[in-house]
């Protein structure tokens, strides 16, 4: 990549940081992704996809072949601590502490780079994704048609990894993020004086002794070959301090990598509350909502994206993967891809993923850029 394609992205990867969309509401990003590439001679252009999703179509030749190129475009409710940051969000609550404005930016970039080239044939299906933090994106956007209206063979993604050396490639063999669910366990006993607490069903009990047993579902009940994580991370109860309430709620999240290991997660936890319940008299529902699945690599597509990789800078596959989930996990379910990671630096001083301190290091650009534009050429070229 020539220094002035990098000045330029640098500068639109700084515009996005300072004008963050909130999963949901991204129609700036989206206007601003089509302004960019109508400016770089793109025209085949479709926004509104899944809601603020847009897809730009290069085609060349007489390749019968089509390739996804995919980026993430949402903010988080996340208020940026660096206030002497130039290019700090004007938004008050809201930040890319995620990368994803590095994520359009370098996909943005791997557009002009397949556009300025002549070698190569077929389609590349440019892929902006909304509401990824949450939102649902992937999945709206698979709804609206996606893989119907912009048919592609296979698609590739990647994130940015603070704490991984800037412009390294990571290429996991399977698994590279987690799967998970968000869980809400209920307990409900009956209120009254808490100086009276022999003439009361305490919540709050059941739930103390929850929080404790639910850990044992991992540490007990797991292979400890294999990962999973049960957290409870919210405990809501009680009106007064002198009162007993009558309801205690649970709530948290549970990761694995293996589905094995997530059906047990739910059965265990079930089990768990339903005994609690009947030790201290109370009645408890517990909800268990899978959210994305196992974002996980196809093989051919991994050993492309490593080449891709390996072909322009240092690439590693010895990294571990993470207990994080992605919602590109979606997409690889109906079409073969690869998902890797990008070295974004050092990550102390909060520079980690979702930290109100974290940025996206422009640095990077060139490298993510040039993977993606090269992993879509190779995969155009396969024989």
């Amino acid at each position: 990549m020539d220094q002035e394609l990098h000045r330029r992205l640098t500068a639109w990867r700084r515009h996005l940081h300072a004008n963050p969309g909130l999963t949901l509401d991204e129609g700036d990003t989206a206007a601003f992704v089509v302004e960019k590439l109508r400016e770089l001679g793109i025209t085949e252009i479709e926004s509104g996809i899944g809601g603020h999703g847009v897809v730009a179509t290069l085609r060349r030749g007489g390749g019968n072949r089509a390739v996804g190129l995919r980026a993430d475009m949402d903010a988080l409710p996340i208020q940026e601590a660096d206030e002497l940051l130039p290019h700090r969000s004007t938004k008050p609550g809201v930040m890319h502490a995620c990368g994803h404005d590095g994520h359009t930016t370098a996909l943005l970039g791997a557009a002009a780079l397949l556009q300025a080239d002549p070698n190569w044939t077929g389609t590349v299906q440019l892929v902006f994704q909304p509401a990824e933090e949450g939102g649902g994106g992937a999945r709206k956007m698979i709804a609206d048609g996606l893989f119907q209206r912009f048919p592609m063979d296979r698609i590739f993604g990647w994130h940015n990894w603070p704490g991984l050396p800037a412009g390294t490639v990571a290429v996991h063999d399977s698994a590279v993020m987690a799967a998970g669910a968000r869980f809400d366990i209920t307990f409900d006993g009956h209120a009254g004086h808490a100086a009276l607490p022999h003439l009361t069903r305490d919540p709050m009990l059941g739930a103390g002794h929850a929080i404790v047993a639910l850990q044992s579902i991992v540490a007990r009940g797991v292979d400890p070959m294999k990962a999973g994580v049960v957290s409870v991370t919210m405990a809501v109860a009680g009106e007064a301090q002198n009162q007993v309430p009558s309801r205690a709620v649970l709530r948290g999240t549970a990761r694995w990598l293996d589905d094995s290991v997530g059906s047990l997660i739910e059965e265990r936890m079930r089990e768990v509350a339903r005994g609690i319940a009947l030790a201290f008299g109370l009645h408890e529902q517990v909800n268990f909502n899978r959210g994305v699945p196992v974002t996980a690599n196809h093989p051919r597509e991994r050993d492309m994206a490593a080449a891709a990789a390996a072909s322009l800078t240092e690439m590693r596959r010895d990294v571990p993967p993470a207990m994080t989930g992605e919602d590109f996990s979606w997409f690889l379910h109906e079409v073969p891809g690869a998902f890797v990671w990008i070295g974004n630096g050092p990550a102390e001083d909060g520079r980690e993923l979702h930290h109100p301190n974290y940025d996206f290091n422009d640095e990077i650009l060139p490298v993510a850029s040039g993977f993606l534009a090269e992993t879509a050429r190779r995969a155009l070229g396969e024989s």
